[in-house]
Order: structure tokens, then C-alpha cells, then sequence
């Protein structure tokens, strides 16, 4: 069994990233003939196992866009566990029983809920008594099965993660700094708590399980060990674990210990827990914790060390970030001289000043952090000009936080980190323009906006001439610019880099205003929040960057030097053009709501997620009923619909 589940994720994989490549991004990378066969082969494992996995090309996962999650009571409370830094008392807790050693993993509980073998139910730990429901969403996490090879009712916990490579993938995509995600818990926090689970199925969360709750009928020999691996058998993926005794704790831990910083999924200590379920279930429980578990949290290795300077260091929005230098130390087996404080509050709370003493230690066994400031001088000077361009600089507070911002919009540096995004790889994708390069180029006066790209030959003889360059890597840029000249919008309005629209949030927009770039930078906040994916940050960074004269003037003289690929946009009848509707309730003609959607928009209508006074209609099977979006509509005056209503109009035209 172990081995065709592990075969049936591997199928899943390949074919996932076929289809992707093929429906997406119109290249091939096998044969009709091979994706048949591999498909064949997984669709015979599943009826084999019985197994079917989350985001296998078998099933048709319908997209939803809820109004609010439901809330839901657990049937126990979910207690927090008691912790401990020391091996020791590890060893003293575990005394003469066998235990499993597990990683501590640092995303967010869930519990699914299985019934006749099927997954019924998924719910966040919440408070621990109440969690919120998101079954939509655990249905396109990458790994869930949808289906297993039991009928009885089985529910169990695990932990819903975001890997590092991925994290790390969907903050490049992101040219903003500021923007960028703080850690993968966070994204995955809020990945798993969308109300439109589309956007959850492109973070990639994992479900790693750590714990079996019940499982009728099924007898577990008192083991947890048992009850991992008959999880496993079923298509889980299980936390990484070790089975461990008294004496065999120390030199485990310390296994852990050295695996953890190239470990992909974010960790945050271990769970050691009694293989003895009767035994761990009959030490009962505290106020706040369980008997049978305990977790170990890595003593942080911590260093003292002298604060040389506090370095200042410009990004491409002019926020300024102050970045601690300090006399070397070892930490965790490396050299570490240098850790970021983030921002002016957290430099002024911790008094810093050169020549204080400072300890510092890892984050996690990763990132360096200051710890302490033993002296806490507060003699660092807060910059009044840009480090960069010299010009001025301002303290502003957001919230609680206040942070440095250089105010001079022709600051070199934010040049350099503006001009570096749009000739990115999922940009414009220039090779040969690195910063160093683009450095060179915009002191020696060769770009000064972003189309003198695209006039680089105006000033060939200078290039040529240049340190590291020569006619071959003239020649080479060129062909480059040349080849980039020819590209899609997303990554034109991604290489702009208006704060936090990424790349995908620039597919959304394009297929959401069907490619009219015109459309798309005269639209309000109301109609951007609508599109999937933008909410009323990015919409107000979106209007505020093309309510600039300058930014749109900057953009035609750039869209001038581009040949955009036409995209194919739906050529039905577009007798919905201008019509936005709101889909609410069950649907009984259409396979989801999904589905119904795609019909408004192929149309050329919209469907947005609630009634405002742009709504033309409401569609609801229950046209009588008193929910929030129908007394919405009512207020409004906006037409109550049902499918059928609406089927007719589709079928024979809108009167």
C-alpha cells in the first residue's frame, strides 16, 4: 500500500504540472500519448486503494467564494502543551515508557472529520474550544486525501503548513519589500482562512498529520506508532518521527537539532509523546495542558558581541531599513555579523548605540536577531537624509510602528530596485541587466525611465568600453532587450511594481478587466475589490499609483517599446457586457458555483462576492428567504433571481 500511495502522489505531481503547463502557459511537456497513460495508471490506483488525494486530475475540486467562514465548537477542548528547554526533563518525563519524538510544527491546527470515507469536515483550532469551518479550503490543500479506504468515522489532527520553498517562491513573485510576507506561518494563516479556496490552492498548503483523535473499529495495539503508520497507509502525510527512550533522548534530540536548519518545513521545537495511549489518556490533564505530551523548545544559543554600526539600507519604496552590525560571533555553526532590527520602534525600545553590548542569537535556529541590549546607550542617530541620494528622509507611523522613508522620488537606490524588478525573471525578464549593471547604467545617465531600456544603443560605444563589458555582451543585451520586447501584460503590470500586486495578483486583474490595461488603471477601489485577491490595501495602492501623472506618463512611454501578445479573451455572445451579479446559496443547475460564474463572465458580465449599488442582480434559488445578501438586494432594489431565471436569460437573451 505504502508504495502505490507514494506512486499515486508522485502521478499526481506530474500530471498536475503537465496540465498546468499545457491550459496555462500553452507549452507541452509530454505527449497526449504519456499523459493518457500516466492518468490511466492513476486512476487504477485509486480504485485499487481506494485512496483519492487532494488535487489529483481524476477530480473536478469546484472553486467557492464563501461570505464568512462558519464558526464550530469543538467536541474537546484542543489544549496547549507544556513546554520545557531542557533534554533532561525529557528524560525525567518520559522515565521508564517509550516514547515518539516528533517536530513541533509551526502553522496552524486542524481537524478533519471523515465519514464513510469520505472527507466531511475541517476545522481550525480556533481558541481552542471554537474554530472556524473551512472544508472548502482543506480540499485543495496539496496533500489531503479526498478519499480513503475506510468507511467508518475518523477524525485526527495535523498541522496546515506553507514549505520554505514555497514561501520563498511566492515572496518573489512580490518586488515589494514592504509587501512581502513576514514568515510561512503567517501566509499560511491566512492561505487557509480565504474565503475563496482558489487562492488557497495556489499557496500549496500541506497537511502534515500528528495526531489520530478516533478511528471506529480500528484497534491500534495501544500504540501511537500504530496509529501513525495505519494514517500513513491511508494517503497521510505524517509528521517526521522518532521512537525514542530515556537513553536515547539526548543523542535524538541533537539529530533534530542539526536537521532543523535545512529542514523545508518551518519548525519551532519537538512533541514528545507516550507511545502508550492507555497510559498517556490515564494521567489525565491540567487546567491547561495534557499529561501525555510535551514539547521541547531549542534553547536559543546565545552570544554577547559588540554593536559596531546600524547600517541603513534603502529599498525601492524609500522605506529605509536599519540592519545591526556587530563584531562576528558563532551561532548555531555559522558566522553571523549582522541582523535586521526591522524598523525605528524597534530600535528605539531597544536603546541601541555603537559600542553597546548586545547579545544575539538565531530565530528558530535560522535567523539572526539582537536578543538584549546589556548597555542600551541609545546613541544611534536616526538619518535625516537618505544614505543613498542625500536626500531628505521622514519618520512615519503606521499604526504603532514607526519606520524611515527616504522622500525623494529620484533616489538612486529606489531607481535601481525599481528598474532591477522590471528586468526580473517573472518580469520582463532581461538577462545580462543585473543591479550592478543597471547601477552603472543609470549613473552614467544611459536610464533615467524605464523605456531608455529599450535605447540602450544610443550609447553603445560607451558600453562597450565599460569595465566588464565588450561587444559580445553589448551584443548579448541587446538581443536580450529585443527578446523581452515581446511579452504579456502580467508581467508588465507585475514589473511596475505597485506595492503588493505580484504576478499572480496581476493575472487576476488581467482576466478580470479581460486584458484592457485602460479599463484596469481607470478603475476604482470598488470595482478592484471585486476581482479575487485584491483587497482594499493593494486597490489603494493600485488607484494612488495611477493617480500619478507621472507613473501613468512613465507607463505609455514603456507600453510604446512593448509588442503585448494578444490574449484570447471568450467570444460568446457578450449579452452580460456591463452586468455585474452576486451568486449566493446552493446551485442545482451547474455543477458549482464556479461553473456558473464562468458562464456570467464568458458573457461579458462579472461576478463579484457582495451586493453593493453596482450590483444588476441577485441570483439565488432562495428568492424568498431572509438572508443577508437578499435584504441587501431588497434595500437596494436590486432583482432577486434564480439559476432557472438566470438560464433563460443566457439562453435567450436579456430583455
Amino acid at each position: 500500500m505504502d508504495e502505490k500511495i507514494l506512486r499515486m502522489k508522485e502521478l499526481v505531481g506530474i500530471l498536475s504540472e503537465a496540465g498546468k503547463a499545457y491550459y496555462q502557459e500553452s507549452r507541452e511537456l509530454m505527449s497526449n500519448f504519456e499523459y493518457d497513460k500516466l492518468y490511466d495508471e492513476l486512476v487504477s490506483l485509486e480504485r485499487e486503494t481506494g485512496v483519492v488525494l487532494s488535487l489529483s486530475p481524476t477530480q473536478n475540486v469546484g472553486y467557492q467564494v464563501l461570505s464568512e467562514l462558519p464558526k464550530e465548537a469543538h467536541s474537546s477542548p484542543m489544549l496547549s502543551l507544556d513546554k520545557t528547554k531542557e533534554v533532561s526533563a525529557l528524560q525525567e518525563w518520559i522515565g521508564d515508557q517509550k516514547g515518539l519524538l516528533s517536530w513541533k510544527l509551526d502553522g496552524l491546527t486542524i481537524v478533519l472529520t471523515y465519514e464513510n470515507g469520505t472527507l466531511s469536515k475541517a476545522v481550525t483550532r480556533g481558541n481552542g474550544e471554537i474554530g472556524e469551518v473551512i472544508t472548502n479550503n482543506a480540499r485543495v490543500f496539496s496533500n489531503i486525501p479526498l478519499n480513503i479506504a475506510y468507511d467508518g468515522q475518523l477524525v485526527l489532527r495535523g498541522e496546515a503548513v506553507i514549505k520554505y520553498s514555497d514561501f520563498n517562491r511566492i515572496n518573489d513573485e512580490i518586488g515589494d519589500v514592504d509587501a512581502k510576507y513576514k514568515n510561512p506561518r503567517n501566509l499560511c494563516s491566512g492561505s487557509v482562512r480565504q474565503l475563496n479556496n482558489e487562492i488557497t490552492a495556489q499557496r500549496n498548503v500541506n497537511f502534515e498529520a500528528f495526531a489520530l483523535v478516533s478511528a471506529d473499529g480500528v484497534d491500534f495495539h495501544n500504540s501511537r506508532k500504530e496509529q501513525f503508520e495505519w494514517l500513513r497507509k491511508l494517503g497521510f502525510d505524517v509528521v517526521e518521527y522518532r521512537e525514542v527512550t530515556k537513553d536515547t533522548l539526548p543523542e535524538t534530540v541533537a539529530e533534530f537539532a542539526k536537521a532543523v536548519e535545512d529542514y523545508d518545513i518551518p519548525s519551532d521545537g519537538l512533541v514528545l509523546t507516550y507511545d502508550d495511549i492507555a497510559y498517556g489518556e490515564s494521567l489525565g490533564r491540567t487546567a491547561k495542558f495534557p499529561r501525555n505530551s510535551i514539547a521541547f523548545k531549542w534553547a536559543d544559543e546565545i552570544r554577547e558581541t559588540t554593536l559596531k554600526e546600524i547600517e541603513w539600507s534603502p529599498s525601492r519604496t524609500g522605506l529605509i531599513n536599519p540592519v545591526a552590525i556587530f563584531e562576528p560571533v558563532e551561532l548555531e555553526g555559522t558566522t553571523v555579523s549582522r541582523a535586521s532590527v526591522h524598523n525605528i520602534s524597534i530600535l528605539e525600545a531597544l536603546e541601541l548605540g555603537e559600542g553597546d553590548s548586545i547579545t544575539v542569537y538565531k530565530a528558530n535556529m535560522i535567523i539572526p536577531q539582537i536578543a538584549e541590549n546589556l548597555t542600551r546607550s541609545g546613541k544611534v542617530q536616526i538619518p535625516k537624509i537618505c544614505p543613498v541620494c542625500g536626500g531628505n528622509t521622514e519618520i512615519r507611523q503606521v499604526v504603532d510602528v514607526k519606520s524611515l522613508y527616504c522622500t525623494n522620488p529620484d533616489c538612486q537606490a529606489k531607481k535601481i530596485k525599481s528598474f532591477s524588478l522590471l528586468v526580473s525573471r517573472d518580469a520582463l525578464n532581461i538577462d545580462g541587466l543585473s543591479e550592478a549593471t543597471l547601477e552603472k547604467f543609470i549613473a552614467s545617465g544611459f536610464i533615467h525611465e524605464y523605456a531608455d531600456i529599450f535605447h540602450l544603443d544610443q550609447h553603445k560605444e560607451a558600453i562597450v568600453e565599460m569595465d566588464g563589458f565588450g561587444q559580445k555582451s553589448y551584443d548579448n543585451l541587446v538581443e536580450a532587450i529585443k527578446t523581452a520586447s515581446h511579452t504579456t501584460l502580467p508581467r508588465v503590470i507585475y514589473g511596475l511594481g505597485i506595492t503588493g500586486i505580484g504576478l499572480a495578483n496581476a493575472k487576476m486583474l488581467c482576466r478580470a478587466f479581460k486584458y484592457d490595461f485602460d479599463a484596469m488603471r481607470r478603475a476604482g477601489a470598488e470595482e478592484l475589490i471585486d476581482v479575487d485577491g485584491i483587497g482594499g490595501v493593494l486597490a489603494e495602492a493600485w488607484t494612488a499609483y495611477f493617480a500619478d501623472t507621472k507613473n501613468n506618463r512613465i507607463v505609455d512611454h514603456l507600453l510604446d517599446e512593448l509588442d503585448i501578445e494578444a490574449e484570447q479573451v471568450e467570444t460568446e455572445n457578450q449579452i452580460f457586457d456591463g452586468m455585474t451579479f452576486v451568486i449566493t446559496g446552493s446551485v442545482e443547475q451547474f455543477a458549482n458555483r464556479k461553473e456558473l460564474q464562468r458562464e456570467i463572465e464568458a458573457r461579458g458580465g462579472k461576478a463579484t462576492g457582495s451586493v453593493t449599488s453596482k450590483t444588476t442582480y441577485l441570483i439565488n434559488n432562495d428568492t424568498a428567504s431572509n438572508s443577508s445578501k437578499n435584504k441587501k438586494a431588497k434595500e437596494l432594489g436590486v432583482p432577486i433571481i434564480s439559476e432557472e431565471d438566470f438560464i433563460k436569460m443566457m439562453n435567450q437573451g436579456v430583455s
